[in-house]
């Protein structure tokens, strides 16, 4: 469906928008960068893909929607925090 970001992808993202937070560990769920005019570009996560690695890490769905909304979304770390994608 979506292709996975390659690595050398990853390594341009992080060239060209040096202070973009990344989650360690879900290198696999970036899908891009969000940029919106006076912001500055931040990294995109799809939202499925980061409760799907959780439920793989062995949570069951509810208790990883539960994490992503409180450890993951919830985390606000400055204007370079990432987005989360839902595209259902």
């Amino acid at each position: 469906m979506f292709k996975k970001i390659a690595s050398k992808e990853l390594d341009y993202i992080a060239e060209l928008h040096p202070d973009a937070l990344r989650m360690d560990g879900y290198d696999d769920c970036i899908i891009g960068i969000c940029s919106q005019y006076g912001r500055p570009p931040v990294i995109a996560y799809d939202r499925e893909r980061v409760i799907k690695k959780l439920m793989r890490e062995g949570m069951p769905r509810d208790e990883a929607e539960e994490f992503f909304e409180f450890n993951q979304i919830g985390a606000y770390m400055g204007e370079y925090t990432p987005v989360f994608i839902d595209r259902s």
